[in-house]
Parts: structure tokens; C-alpha cells; sequence
């Protein structure tokens, strides 16, 4: 294995990553964001109101998303078995 196929292998696995990662990321950064200006519409200054709802979000959204997670994972450890082989 040269060079240039370890930086393909640690590029996708960063891509990975980032696939499996954002969704539930981005589901944490909307209930907050929207608990946030629910705050200050309101004026509820109430700093553990954003941690209940954010749970629950987060959990729902892993899931949701946690049959695609797979997939990504089982499809990435194909492509390395795969690397492995032809070697």
C-alpha cells in the first residue's frame, strides 16, 4: 500500500465521519438554535429549558438516521475488506 491509498483510506474515513455525524449535528444546532429564540421571545431565561428538548431531539434523530449510519459504516468496511484483499 503506497502513499497515495493511506490518504485515500483516511480521506474517506474523514468523509465518514462527517456523513454520520452531521445529521445529528444539525438536528442538536436547530433545537437549540429555535429553544434559544423561544427564550428571548419569551423571555424565559431559564438555562436548563434547552437540555430536555435537545435530548430528546438528538435521541429521535439517532433513531432515525442510525439505519443509514449503518449502511455508511457497513459499506466503508466493504471498501476497506476489499483494499485488504487486493493487496
Amino acid at each position: 500500500m503506497n502513499g497515495a491509498e493511506v490518504l485515500d483510506v483516511g480521506r474517506d474515513a474523514i468523509w465518514l465521519t462527517i456523513q454520520m455525524s452531521a445529521p445529528i449535528l444539525i438536528v442538536g444546532l436547530v433545537v437549540g438554535v429555535g429553544i434559544g429564540l423561544l427564550q428571548a421571545l419569551t423571555q424565559i431565561q431559564e438555562a436548563t429549558l434547552v437540555y430536555a428538548p435537545k435530548i430528546v431531539a438528538i435521541f429521535v434523530s439517532l433513531l432515525i438516521f442510525l439505519p443509514l449510519m449503518g449502511a455508511l459504516m457497513s459499506g466503508f468496511m466493504r471498501q476497506i475488506a476489499a483494499r485488504i484483499a487486493g493487496m
